[in-house]
């Protein structure tokens, strides 16, 4: 398969590209399949860090058609990952129906990176949704390592399936999380966030915000964050993950 220019920018970016091996697949709600894979050296070649994404060609009618995935349950010992695919319409979803043991996909690593923040933050506040809820639980998990579990989370997820809420999310007791129904395009998540994070309610100069959903719900709260509250733009790590 041809790759199209996006192939060609990638690589002259200094893009890694790998070949992965389907070794089996669940499904984890009627919504989402969960797609497991041995990763061809990724990690050992690329390192492995907390939201790591990465890119999959898939064969659109003989064109090259390039998705982001974050990875679940990375390990890197095994050289092993998962992938959560949504059960829509569209070429991706509907390679991860057909896919069986055995089969190969190609992927492309470029333009993924987070560094926890440091020293730990008075607490962190998270939106999101079902697409990145394996970059929360990252994240999560990154946080016990690093911050001893010391910096509670606070978070917001929207969801569209009445079984999207069943998702696991790997909070501790300390955390905090609320599902939103999507409702008004998106609105009423922007609307309860931004409610919520006011001058009194958060530090803007010890807590962390975490934003990826929807890309125009995304800009909408970093906005209010920004010009609002006045929160340094390093103190947040935002990324629209879809757009409606």
């Amino acid at each position: 398969m041809k790759r199209n220019w996006e192939g060609v920018v990638l690589k002259v970016m200094g893009a890694k590209d790998f070949t992965l091996e389907v070794t089996g697949k669940e499904e984890i709600t009627p919504d989402f399949l969960r797609v497991h894979v041995r990763d061809g050296g990724l990690l050992e070649r690329s390192g492995l860090h907390p939201t790591m994404w990465i890119r999959l060609w898939f064969d659109d009618s003989g064109k090259a058609h390039q998705r982001a995935y974050t990875l679940v349950n990375a390990s890197l010992a095994d050289g092993t990952f998962s992938m959560d695919f949504a059960m829509h319409n569209g070429v991706a979803a509907d390679w991860a129906r057909s896919v069986r043991a055995g089969d190969t996909i190609d992927a492309t690593v470029q333009g993924s990176s987070f560094t926890f923040p440091q020293p730990a933050p008075r607490r962190i506040w998270v939106v999101g949704d079902p697409a990145s809820i394996p970059a929360i639980n990252s994240l999560l998990d990154e946080r016990e390592l690093t911050a001893g579990g010391a910096a509670p989370v606070t978070a917001w997820l929207e969801y569209q399936h009445d079984a999207d809420p069943s998702l696991e999310v790997r909070t501790s007791e300390s955390d905090v999380v609320s599902w939103v129904p999507r409702k008004r395009d998106g609105s009423a998540l922007v609307e309860e966030v931004c409610d919520a994070l006011t001058a009194e309610s958060v530090s803007v100069d010890n807590d962390f915000f975490w934003i990826a959903c929807e890309a125009s719900s995304t800009r909408a709260i970093v906005k209010h964050l920004r010009k609002t509250l006045g929160v340094d733009k390093h103190r947040i790590d935002a990324l629209g993950y879809w757009r409606v």
